[in-house]
């Protein structure tokens, strides 16, 4: 398989409780909006924000394996949209690797963009956490 130029990825990351049981999921699609990948799996115990965190960089390693170029990430969490822009600063001790690792593995790509989306627009990433949750395993 060739390397793909441009992906779009949709992550999502909850817990149940706060901290709590934890999952992440990912949709990963080509600029055509084909299906690529998916990422389900649960994370053990996590704050809602880790497991944000935790679902981009998943997501970013895989699409490293795929030999993207570019990524645009769409998240329902504005602090880590905000955070991963640069906009907000990473105060939380738990946060900051998570934030270091998304940095460098981003260092890979020619672009990698993080845009903010409602929670509406999220439903699969959103519904791949839940089923990670669920499983707990």
């Amino acid at each position: 398989m060739g390397s793909i130029q441009k992906l779009i990825i949709y992550t999502d990351g909850g817990a149940r409780g706060n901290p709590g049981p934890s999952g992440i999921g990912a949709v990963i699609l080509d600029d055509k909006k084909n299906l690529i990948a998916e990422i389900s799996e649960y994370i053990g115990e996590a704050t809602n924000n880790q497991a944000e965190y935790r679902a981009v960089v998943a997501a970013i390693k895989k699409a490293k394996e795929l030999g993207a170029m570019e990524i645009q990430f769409y998240l329902d969490s504005q602090l880590v949209v905000e955070q991963l822009n640069g906009n907000y600063k990473v105060k939380n001790k738990g946060l900051q690797p998570l934030f270091v690792s998304v940095y460098n593995d981003s260092l890979s790509f020619k672009k990698v963009a993080y845009s903010h989306i409602p929670r509406e627009q999220n439903k699969e990433a959103d519904k791949l956490a839940n089923m990670a949750m669920d499983r707990g395993v």
